[in-house]
């Protein structure tokens, strides 16, 4: 399901860890989600989107984000990355070939709701 940074080869699967989840109170039918999730050198995930609010900050490493219709950025430690939920999410992709690179992720979603989804049929890249 993963593909290179360059979208030519599988690797490795990204490895994620779910640190909390709690119901927003006051919030009706909403949670939040906080996860970290560390790509492999040279480690990208296929087009996906989260149908939630999602804010993701840099821990380690560098990571190309891009969201469909956007200019890719690259990102550094320290520096933040935000997904609506209409967006899809077309590029995530560890920026080096030889270092691994950690994100954690904040998101508010539907309780009922998967974190996340492959796109499909007009929402694909």
């Amino acid at each position: 399901m993963l593909a290179s940074a360059t979208d030519v080869a599988p690797v490795s699967a990204e490895t994620v860890a779910e640190l909390m989840t709690r119901h927003l109170i006051g919030v009706r039918g909403k949670e939040v989600l906080m996860i970290t999730v560390t790509y492999l050198a040279g480690g990208a995930s296929l087009p996906h989107r989260h149908d939630a609010q999602v804010f993701v900050y840099v821990l380690e490493g560098e990571l190309t984000m891009q969201l469909k219709g956007g200019a890719p950025v690259t990102l550094r430690p320290g520096q933040t990355f935000y997904e609506g939920p209409s967006d899809v999410h077309q590029v995530s992709a560890n920026a080096s070939q030889t270092a691994p690179a950690k994100i954690l992720v904040f998101m508010v979603k539907d309780k009922a709701k998967p974190a996340s989804r492959d796109v499909t049929g007009k929402e694909a890249p």
